[in-house]
Order: C-alpha cells, then sequence, then structure tokens
C-alpha cells in the first residue's frame, strides 16, 4: 500500500497586531502589509479588548501593557482584587433580589452591612423590607402591634384585599363581641359571672402562644388554622386576642357595671370604625400620629356618641330598672357643690336629665373614645388600652358631674 502524500504546509505571516486580530481580513490567514500610518489610525480608531476576568490568585493578566493603553481611554475606574469593572451606567442587580439597587455601586463592606441591615453603630437601615422583630424600639414595643408586611401568612397572599388590607373576619369578630357583651346584659348575667370564664379562656389562649414562640413547627400550623384572624405583625407578637381578654377582664372587675359594659362596647364598635374609615380616608386627612389619622379618630367619635345614645339611651331603659344596679350614671348630671357654691346656686340649679344629661355623657363618650384609641401608652396593644382608658374616662367624668 502506497504512503499517502502529506498536504503542504500553509504558511502564515507572522503574529499580526492586536488590533487586527480580531478583525477577520485577509483569506486562510493571510493578511497583507500594512503601513505605519493605516497601523497608527487603525490602533486610534479601535481599542484592543480587555480580558477582565483574572486568574485564580487574583493577579492581573499577562498582557499588562495592553490593558494600560485600553484603559487609559476608558472612564470606570480600575478595581482591585476580584472586584469588576461595571461596564454600563446602568444601576447593578442586587445577587438574591435580582431588583436593580442603587446601593450596589457603593463599597464591599457597606454592601455586606446592607444586606445584612445593620451598620456600624448597630441600627437597622431601611431596605425596602419589614421586619416584625426588629420594629420595635424599646421592650414594650415587643408586646405592640409592629407594621404589618406580607407574605408571612400564606393566607394572606392569597387574600390581600379580603384579610390583609380589609382585615373583614378579624373585624367581624370584634364588632361580634360588642352585640355578645350586649346580648349577656339583656339576659341579666352579672359582671361577676363573666369574669371567670375570661380567665379561663384567657390563660389557655396565652399558654399555646408562648408555646408556639418556643416550637417553630407548632407556629406555622397555628399560623395556618388561625392566621385569617392574625396580623402578620404577630406571627413574632403576641395575639391580640390575649390584650382583648385582659381589658375585658379589667373592665368588668373594677369598674362599675355600666361602665365595664360601655368600656368593652367602645373597644368592639368605635376601635373597628377607627380602623375601617382610617384605612379609607386617612390618606386625605392630617396625621396625628403614626399609624393614627383624623378620619379614623372621627370615626371613633362619632360611633362612641352613638354607642353610648344606644346604650344608656335605648337598652337601659328597655331592660328596665332591675338590671340597673351598681350603675353609675342614673340619667342626671350636675355641677359639682363647690362650683355651685361659687355661682350661688341654690339645689335646683345647676341640674341636667333626660336627654340633655344623655346628650352630654354622649359626646364624652365620644370625646373619650377618639381620645383612648389615639395615644400611645409604651406601645401596649390597644385592645388593651382603649377600654382601660375608656372606662377611667368616663367613672372619673360621672364621679365629678353624676348624682
Amino acid at each position: 500500500m502506497s504512503a499517502q502524500i502529506p498536504r503542504t504546509p500553509r504558511v502564515i505571516s507572522p503574529t499580526p497586531p492586536p488590533d487586527t486580530s480580531s478583525s477577520g481580513n485577509g483569506r486562510d490567514g493571510y493578511f497583507a502589509p500594512i503601513t505605519r500610518s493605516a497601523a497608527s489610525k487603525q490602533r486610534d480608531r479601535v481599542a484592543s479588548p480587555i480580558d477582565e476576568e483574572q486568574d485564580a490568585s487574583g493577579g492581573e493578566t499577562s498582557d499588562s501593557s495592553l490593558e494600560r493603553r485600553a484603559r487609559s481611554r476608558s472612564r470606570s475606574p480600575v478595581l482591585e482584587g476580584s472586584k469588576r469593572r461595571r461596564m454600563s451606567g446602568l444601576a447593578a442587580i442586587t445577587p438574591k433580589s435580582g431588583i436593580p439597587s442603587a446601593a450596589a455601586g457603593r463599597p464591599l463592606k457597606k454592601e455586606k452591612e446592607a444586606e445584612a441591615g445593620t451598620v456600624a453603630n448597630g441600627k437597622a437601615t431601611a431596605n425596602g423590607h419589614l421586619s416584625p422583630s426588629s420594629a420595635g424600639s424599646s421592650y414594650w414595643r415587643d408586646f405592640s402591634r409592629s407594621p404589618s408586611p406580607l407574605g408571612l401568612i400564606p393566607i394572606h397572599r392569597h387574600w390581600r384585599s379580603f384579610i390583609h388590607r380589609h382585615e373583614i373576619p378579624r373585624k367581624a369578630l370584634h364588632v361580634s363581641i360588642g352585640f355578645f357583651t350586649t346580648w349577656l346584659y339583656v339576659r341579666g348575667v352579672q359582671p361577676t359571672t363573666i369574669t371567670p370564664w375570661l380567665l379561663i379562656f384567657g390563660i389557655p389562649i396565652a399558654s399555646t402562644d408562648v408555646l408556639r414562640h418556643h416550637s417553630p413547627s407548632f407556629n406555622r400550623i397555628y399560623i395556618r388554622c388561625l392566621g385569617a384572624l392574625m396580623r402578620e405583625s404577630e406571627v413574632s407578637g403576641y395575639n391580640g386576642v390575649i390584650w382583648y381578654l385582659l381589658g375585658a377582664y379589667l373592665s368588668l372587675t373594677f369598674f362599675p357595671k355600666d361602665i365595664g359594659v360601655m368600656a368593652i362596647l367602645l373597644l368592639s364598635w368605635c376601635d373597628t370604625a377607627a380602623s375601617t374609615f382610617g384605612r379609607l380616608y386617612g390618606r386625605f386627612t392630617p396625621r396625628l400620629r403614626r399609624g393614627k389619622s383624623l378620619a379614623g379618630s372621627m370615626a371613633a367619635a362619632i360611633v362612641g356618641m352613638g354607642t353610648a345614645g344606644l346604650f344608656w339611651g335605648w337598652v337601659v331603659p328597655t331592660c328596665g330598672s332591675s338590671l340597673q344596679e351598681g350603675f353609675l350614671f342614673t340619667g342626671r348630671l350636675s355641677l359639682p357643690g363647690p362650683v355651685r357654691e361659687v355661682l350661688g346656686w341654690d339645689g335646683a340649679k345647676g341640674f341636667i336629665e333626660g336627654g340633655w344629661a344623655l346628650g352630654v355623657l354622649g359626646v364624652w363618650s365620644g370625646v373619650v373614645a377618639s381620645a383612648s384609641e389615639v395615644v400611645d401608652l409604651w406601645g401596649w396593644d390597644d385592645n388593651l388600652t382603649i377600654p382601660v382608658l375608656s372606662g377611667l374616662g368616663l367613672w372619673g367624668f360621672l364621679k365629678v358631674f353624676g348624682t
């Protein structure tokens, strides 16, 4: 068998200049001679590419002369170490979220601190996300409701408007307790009969809440079962039902019968009205404090006046005087004795009764309900502060002007 004749080897010119190697000119690797003036003009017109990648040891590329020549024409700074030069003016993209961030161009140390959510002095920085665990600025703030983010409770993601934004199931439960309290009063149930049941329900609920904070698996089951009645800030906090039961217990235990019932009614209906109208129209009215608007406070005041008129003006007279034992309001208001003496009024002056007395007490009830809804006592939950402060306001008013 005859040996095959090898192909004639191709003869190519010496290594072309870097600026012409990438142009692809010529045929079969052959490049025509180039004059000095043409080569100089081509180098000025086309800059050789730079290999931005560096070797594993972190050193520079081998062709440092080419890099220095191209760098002199670039406006972007040369980054040392393992960083790369940004090739465009677009905002960099954060690696975790994939969202352009203006803070991505800051130094590496600040980038890590921004991702961790802290700075050098230990204070939290705003990164566009809400964290219930870090929402509080003091010990008592941990017990209060923090801003409610979206995504901690699965059902809130599926029912954003019905559950997360408007809190319809939660408000329905809130309002129903007021009607249930009125029904118990009409049935003649005394506060001394109700308070033990509040403890019977409150202790297991509080114990369950403590248990779920020590067991993540149990907390997930708890959230899946009762997530529709929770705010997402309560995932890492305490359930508002605990403070609701505690506020009702204190009101019925330490206040007269009518004051205790009114305190629960104001909590049930005024707080719901303030939350509803505040979310709907709060952006059109002045802001009183964080999370509280004039629209919500006015709604609480109007509902408070209506609640006082409904209870003292219709429910109490309808049920008769047999259930008025232990009442502080007897349908009559008067100025204090020292004030009447200073004014020189005798015993027949300085009194109002009937509709006038009920109207004055109704207006004061609206003021008390609105003020107790707005005030913030060390970050305590308003399910506790509203009935206690409302009861104190009504009790003090009737102690001074009641007869």
